[in-house]
């Protein structure tokens, strides 16, 4: 796997784990949201200083993001869509 799909396997993985939103993980590492999507498509090229601030916004070390993926691996899965959580339905009688 190249370095730029690693990290962006890496990055998705983690911050998936965690449960934190790209839009939350972008603020945190204050970088523009656009730009989180862009480096977890593989769709731009972080510098290592903004890996240290990735990193530190999901409080891993930067190592964290070249760890080779298991074999046969798939994609990690998105969040639950939407920046609101659902709201309840109540019956109305």
């Amino acid at each position: 796997m190249k370095a730029r799909a690693l990290v962006a396997w890496n990055v998705r993985r983690i911050r998936v784990d965690l449960g934190v939103p790209q839009e939350q993980l972008a603020y945190d590492a204050a970088i523009d949201r656009s730009y989180m999507g862009a480096i977890e498509r593989q769709d731009a090229n972080p510098t290592i200083d903004l890996l240290d601030q990735i990193a530190k916004a999901l409080g891993v070390h930067s190592s964290e993001f070249f760890v080779q993926p298991p074999n046969g691996a798939t994609s990690y899965e998105t969040l639950r869509k939407g920046r609101k959580p659902a709201r309840l339905r109540h019956n109305s009688k």
